[in-house]
């Protein structure tokens, strides 16, 4: 797929996770438990968009309602989720943004 990427082989949890994702400079996380895989789904984090409204939205629990800059797909349909995702950010760096 042309895409670089990286799994985390730590045994910390999905903060610490996600920490050493943004550490790394990762613009997106694939995530996968054991109910998305039952399921043949995954949730895609654009880490990037999340950041950015995370500057916008105070409140916890409105966070954890919106799950802003999060989706879920099937398998089947990731590289092309992930493709939109990174052309969309760079989109968004050519126009000066983050």
């Amino acid at each position: 797929a042309g895409i670089r990427s990286e799994m985390y082989l730590g045994g910390a949890g999905m903060k610490a996770q996600l920490k050493y994702a943004d550490r790394r400079g990762c613009p997106v996380a694939i995530i996968q438990g054991g109910d998305e895989r039952a399921k043949g789904e995954l949730q895609i984090k654009d880490l990037i968009q999340g950041a950015r409204m995370s500057a916008e939205i105070t409140d916890n629990a409105e966070w954890r309602a919106a799950r802003p800059a999060q989706v879920t797909v099937a398998e089947g349909e990731l590289v092309c989720e992930v493709k939109k995702i990174l052309a969309a950010q760079a989109a968004d760096r050519a126009k000066g943004g983050a």
